[in-house]
């Protein structure tokens, strides 16, 4: 049996060259790890030649495994279509969290001055997607727009939870929250949990601060160590967006899907990059593998036996760069393939017993 088992979920344009990319990277001669690869063709072709049967095949077997590493695919705009894969694949994992990670890049200049990682944990259901919508008019002619929206208390305590152990094991603290001052029963819903995990976790760093004043620290120096951010769907959906472009690209970010087991432990992880499948690109060597290939490191953190490979691909990833393997949109003239290349010299260095295996 293989020490993991990676379902490959396939993309579209860009998306997919780049996964390629990163299954490169896992190879057994270049990590040492027994990596089993299987894969599901997620493109929008074979999305809508089996009307998303695809997508639940993919997310069953993710179930099975454990573990996913998505390529970036197409959601067309149309209704009668066959929507969101990424919506389709949450659902059928019953995936409840999106943890998103902004890093610094060596020799990219990020906003003030970030140095520091910091991970935006965020509610993958509920809130304000989904929400019931409706208008109503009034007697004097103006228009009422209304919404109800939901939040789950067990949802609540796994962003929590999840939060703290996250800010343990990068050794930063939990940071923000909800506006629970405006907003005690809905919001206050999860500084209720986060108050409790805290209890639970006394020797993590905790600082809770509302969401506006959130925004403010992040861009006037509250990111002085790592920082685990615990939100709301719809709060950080907008922070992932601001956060990741601080570290003066979304290139060394990856994406995180997680389904919780009853002790709120993973047991689903679908890895992605977080950015589109950049149709302008394909087929021109020039799109950037970093984040893919840290989603692909990402996974294998969460693997067992597989931290050693993880730590090597990551440092492998960060010497590349600084030392000046740069694809261009990070100012350099390095290929897709060169770079991928350049972080499997570094890993195999780094790992001098992978080539033995396989």
């Amino acid at each position: 049996m293989p020490a993991v088992s990676i379902v490959a979920l396939e993309g579209d344009q860009t998306g997919q060259e780049l996964l390629e990319e990163a299954l490169r990277v896992l190879d057994p001669a270049v990590i040492g790890v027994d990596v089993a690869i299987e894969r599901f063709d997620l493109s929008l072709e074979r999305r809508r030649a089996t009307n998303n049967g695809v997508c639940l095949e993919a997310a069953q077997r993710m179930r099975e495994t454990g573990f996913g590493l998505k390529a970036a695919t197409i959601t067309p705009e149309g209704a009668d279509d066959v929507g969101s894969p990424n919506r389709i694949l949450r659902e059928a994992i019953d995936g409840t969290l999106i943890v998103r990670t902004g890093r610094r890049i060596p020799g990219v200049t990020p906003v003030a001055g970030v140095h520091h990682p910091i991970s935006i944990c965020r509610m993958a259901v509920g809130d304000a997607y989904g929400a019931e919508q409706w208008r109503e008019r009034t007697e004097d002619g103006d228009e009422l727009a209304h919404r109800t929206e939901t939040i789950r208390r067990s949802h609540c305590r796994a962003v929590a939870e999840y939060a703290f152990r996250e800010a343990r094991r990068m050794g930063g603290k939990v940071y923000g929250g909800p506006k629970w001052t405006v907003s005690p029963v809905y919001e206050g819903m999860l500084k209720e949990e986060m108050d409790a995990a805290a209890e639970r976790h006394p020797d993590v760093a905790y600082e809770p601060v509302l969401i506006d004043a959130t925004l403010a620290g992040l861009v006037s120096g509250a990111a002085d160590a790592p920082l685990v951010i615990p939100c709301l769907n719809r709060d950080g959906d907008l922070l992932s967006d601001l956060v990741l472009p601080m570290f003066g690209s979304i290139a060394g970010a990856e994406s995180l899907l997680l389904a919780l087991d009853s002790e709120l432990r993973p047991a689903v992880v679908m890895a992605e990059a977080p950015h589109g499948t950049a149709p302008a690109l394909e087929g021109k060597d020039v799109a950037n593998p970093m984040a893919m290939i840290l989603a692909a490191a990402a996974l294998l953190e969460r693997a067992e036996g597989c931290a050693e490979a993880a730590r090597a691909i990551r440092a492998s990833v960060a010497e590349a760069v600084a030392e000046g393997v740069r694809t261009a949109d990070l100012g350099g003239h390095a290929g897709t393939r060169e770079f991928t290349d350049a972080v499997i010299e570094r890993v195999s260095r780094k790992l001098p017993a992978a080539g033995a295996t396989g």
